[in-house]
């Protein structure tokens, strides 16, 4: 199966930085761990997690260290080796999403993260394609947690307003529950957005006393 070019590909040296910055922060011991606090607090103890353009490893290997089972998917060589240089217990698939054979992947996923602007670097008009891998990767109450630059991302990414993700989110199968405008869930802004996605028939959240029911809701007094 013959792929079409992601916009990460076509950026080339372009994206060397990346690497490069994340790296000299995990040596310098600074706080890379955003992403993985929120995804930790969306699923249970132990949890299937898919982690979606993994870069050099850092969410996945924040997720496993806080006791989650990790498959992790990221199709740049380079920052696979990078992955597993930095991270040498962390298991890294070498392929795109949509290159990799879904058995492989195993599904039955709690929880998958697309984050690190990886929605804004795919190939042209496969996003929808994207979307809907994932959701087919996922337990009948998993979720997905997205994040990327709307506009004035990288000079490589697409703009990709917030009303044409949702339309996409919708034609794949899944459904908005929350729009936020970080990983500490500040209200939406024009320059970033975080999203978390369910499944179009997984059933809604009640609530109990506010909060969230999860599959073994606590007993009323």
């Amino acid at each position: 199966m013959t792929l079409p070019p992601t916009r990460w590909e076509l950026a080339g040296e372009d994206n060397l930085g990346y690497g490069e910055k994340f790296g000299r922060m995990v040596a310098d011991g600074e706080d890379v761990d955003g992403e993985a606090r929120l995804a930790d607090v969306l699923v249970g103890r132990g949890a299937r997690i898919l982690d979606v353009g993994s870069g050099m490893g850092r969410v996945s290997a924040a997720l496993v260290a806080r006791g989650h089972r990790v498959v992790a998917v990221e199709p740049d060589s380079r920052l696979v080796a990078q992955s597993r240089q930095t991270y040498p217990d962390l298991e890294v698939v070498e392929a795109d999403v949509l290159g990799v054979d879904p058995d492989q992947l195993g599904g039955g996923f709690d929880l998958a993260v697309v984050v690190g602007n990886v929605m804004v670097f795919l190939a042209e008009g496969t996003e929808r394609d994207v979307l809907a891998r994932i959701r087919d990767q996922l337990a009948p109450r998993g979720r997905v947690l997205v994040g990327f630059h709307p506009v004035d991302g990288p000079a490589t990414a697409r703009t990709y307003p917030p009303e044409e993700f949702v339309a996409d989110v919708v034609a794949s199968g899944l459904r908005v529950d929350l729009r936020a405008g970080s990983y500490e869930l500040h209200p939406p802004t024009p320059e970033y957005a975080v999203w978390v996605l369910a499944r179009d028939d997984a059933p809604a959240a009640a609530t109990w006393f506010g909060h969230a029911l999860g599959p073994n809701p606590p007993a009323q007094a």
